[in-house]
């Protein structure tokens, strides 16, 4: 839960003035089938390849003009258009047919994992959410669970089927949606733990979106919490940075704020020689185009309670609370790349991002709901596409202003080097030679841009060695030195005022090898 603002009061009599909060928790919130109520006495027939005029979540848009006025009108005229869809057929959708699974699903979705005949794994997601595993149990039978559940009409229903060209236009992995209806009788979904799926549109995915190698070696696939635990096992296993700037990137661009850990598979590739590359693979876009503040009451939680729930329009929101989420990745995965480097990606991907790549993208949105806010979005992305350089240029600004480097669990020396106007920083193997093609961790700092250095030595008999050149002792930017839980050295003979040096290991919200939540 987040903590309590100055304005939770303020909302919560809001919410209950508007009947959102009008007592317990409405019972048939859903909609029970896609297809309209007033057809659904006709049975689907059994040969039937497509069902015409069913919703993604109609009951979204039962609200009156005031409601929206207040609430916000967000996509809920998406939810309610009437789309035509294909029909869902495990046994042939795929060569081999596809194989029911586990039933699981994050806070708010319902996924099924599927199989074909030779291991290849599948997901399947319904397009509408229930948000009500994400509030605590005293409170799932009061008015904030219709609140969370209305909310997810701030979210574009069709948003993932636009990403996967986008994504692959400037090479981040991304699996290809497909959208379907899940007849209420098929065979398939008749046990009870898939009886949400039934009657219901659902997004059939590959589960991994592995990009080819250009070295051809094969990857393992592993989620957050072995990715950066390999991280900081040793020094052999490291991340392609440049590859998670330009998922990052496209996050911002696409307006995808809710990018935490649990968000990310990633690729664990061996190398040539030796060791490991580790590459992002990005899943769960079901938040790009986000619009919550088109409302009173959307307006005050966007911008005062939960500021990082940030909508998607042509300017970019502040940029702290639009990659807030993804903080813990970027303090790690992004702590070696220059600023001419984010400036490079940026600019790349523009190039890549031509106005015919986003239109092509944008229509495979139904054309029904394509009327409703298509041209809006892709003259969206346009100008967020024009503006990417600038972006690009201040998140390298604000993640420069407190960096954190790090070692491993092997003892390692770090070597700093002062002078009037930077600081150079590497991290080699202890046993290593001191040469730049030996430092598993090399970049220039410098203080117009950054205001403290951390540095951690996560295990081992790390030594720190502190160079300073030129007539003055350089003290910015500031040195926070974390020798870890063994006897570490600090060597140098000039320190300045702005080094800090600590035998222990740093607070656990704040270091380095805190293990990200999923």
């Amino acid at each position: 839960m987040q903590s309590r603002s100055p304005y939770h009061s303020l909302l919560l009599t809001a919410l209950a003035g508007l009947g959102i909060g009008s007592g317990c928790v409405r019972k048939q919130f859903f909609q029970p089938d896609a297809r309209p109520d007033a057809v659904l006495t006709q049975p689907l027939p059994a040969a039937a390849d497509s069902v015409r005029g069913v919703t993604a979540g109609r009951h979204y848009a039962r609200h009156g003009r005031l409601y929206q006025a207040l609430v916000g009108r967000h996509y809920r005229s998406s939810w309610a258009v009437p789309i035509t869809v294909p029909v869902l057929r495990l046994p042939s959708v795929r060569p081999g047919g596809l194989t029911p699974g586990k039933v699981g699903g994050g806070f708010n979705s319902t996924s099924l994992s599927l199989s074909t005949p030779n291991g290849s794994a599948y997901m399947l997601r319904t397009v509408d959410k229930d948000p009500i595993r994400a509030t605590p149990k005293l409170l799932r039978g009061t008015f904030l669970v219709n609140a969370l559940r209305d909310n997810i009409s701030a979210t574009q229903p069709y948003g993932p089927l636009v990403v996967q060209p986008l994504a692959q236009a400037v090479g981040v992995p991304r699996a290809a949606p497909r959208l379907f209806y899940v007849r209420p009788d098929d065979p398939n979904f008749q046990s009870d733990s898939l009886r949400l799926f039934r009657g219901q549109l659902a997004y059939l995915e590959e589960r991994y979106a592995v990009a080819p190698a250009a070295s051809g070696a094969a990857g393992k696939v592993v989620g957050s919490k072995p990715a950066f635990a390999a991280v900081v096992a040793t020094p052999d296993q490291q991340f392609d940075q440049r590859a998670l700037l330009r998922a990052r990137l496209l996050d911002a661009w696409l307006g995808d704020w809710d990018r935490h850990p649990g968000q990310w598979n990633w690729n664990v590739r061996p190398q040539p020689e030796s060791g490991a590359s580790i590459s992002p693979l990005p899943k769960d876009r079901d938040m790009v185009f986000y619009r919550l503040d088109d409302g009173v009451l959307g307006w005050l939680v966007g911008h005062l309670a939960i500021p990082h729930w940030t909508t998607f329009r042509a300017r970019y929101p502040k940029l702290a609370h639009l990659m807030s989420n993804g903080h813990y990745l970027d303090t790690r995965g992004l702590n070696q790349l220059s600023r001419a480097e984010y400036k490079a990606e940026a600019l790349a991907m523009q190039q890549l991002l031509p106005d015919a790549v986003i239109s092509t993208a944008v229509h495979r949105i139904p054309s029904a709901a394509f009327a409703l806010e298509g041209p809006g979005i892709i003259a969206a992305l346009q100008a967020r596409r024009d503006n990417l350089p600038a972006f690009a240029d201040g998140f390298y600004q604000h993640l420069a202003r407190r960096p954190m480097v790090a070692g491993t669990a092997l003892p390692e020396r770090f070597v700093v080097h002062r002078y009037s106007d930077s600081t150079v920083v590497a991290v080699y193997p202890a046993q290593a030679a001191i040469s730049q093609q030996n430092a598993f961790f090399h970049r220039t700092f410098f203080p117009a841009e950054t205001k403290e250095i951390q540095l951690e030595g996560l295990g081992g008999d790390d030594v720190f060695t502190i160079e300073q050149h030129g007539q003055k002792t350089v003290s910015r930017p500031v040195l926070r030195i974390y020798g870890g839980p063994d006897a570490d050295e600090l060597q140098g003979s000039k320190y300045g005022r702005g080094v800090h040096f600590s035998q222990g290991s740093a607070r656990a919200k704040d270091a380095f090898d805190k293990s990200p939540k999923e």
